[in-house]
């Protein structure tokens, strides 16, 4: 997720709140989730205690096997408008990297609209997406190399592209300046 420690405790504190809450909800025993999301039961204890930072990729197994929305695990629990989210949920290795998810609205099952800042030297990998799920990413400020499937795209300042994100895929800065992008992931 992030490193910022005053985020860091408020969006684990939510995912732990929000996945405890969904599970029982749903009448599932730890056991029973982490076989149905694929994520192991001592990492659904950790995230349930909020002692785990968790990926985002983990992050969607949850919510996929609990059958909600990604934008209601990291959300406060007291705050469901989901058009105005706006939850740091994750911050790199370099100060200055980090993605907030700004908002969500339905689509299939939803769009998620986030703002992305990367700073110099700075990679986020993802594992593929769910099939039917895409990106839609718009640079705002500096160069932007996007990597899918080993593929190369360089994006500069009001360069779009629009791709299935059923693959690996990598934002990477390889400049010198901090690069924003916005992202719209479609569920």
């Amino acid at each position: 997720m992030h490193k910022d420690s005053a985020h860091r405790a408020s969006v684990l504190q939510h995912v732990s709140q929000n996945v405890r809450q969904l599970r029982h909800l749903a009448g599932l025993s730890q056991t029973a989730l982490a076989e149905r999301s694929g994520v192991s039961r001592r990492m659904l204890v950790a995230i349930e205690a909020g002692e785990k930072n968790v990926s985002l990729t983990t992050l969607d197994l949850i919510a996929e096997a609990l059958g909600v929305a990604f934008s209601t695990l990291i959300q406060a629990p007291d705050k469901r408008d989901p058009s105005r989210i706006d939850e740091l949920a994750w911050a790199g290795e370099h100060p200055g990297s980090k993605a907030v998810l700004l908002g969500s609205s339905v689509a299939r099952r939803e769009v998620e609209l986030w703002a992305w800042t990367l700073a110099p030297g700075e990679c986020y990998a993802s594992e593929a997406d769910a099939e039917g799920w895409s990106e839609q990413i718009y640079v705002a400020e500096g160069r932007l190399t996007l990597i899918i499937e080993d593929q190369p795209h360089s994006l500069g300042a009001g360069d779009f592209h629009v791709f299935p994100s059923d693959c690996r895929y990598c934002y990477r800065n390889d400049g010198d300046q901090p690069v924003r992008f916005v992202r719209n992931v479609v569920i």
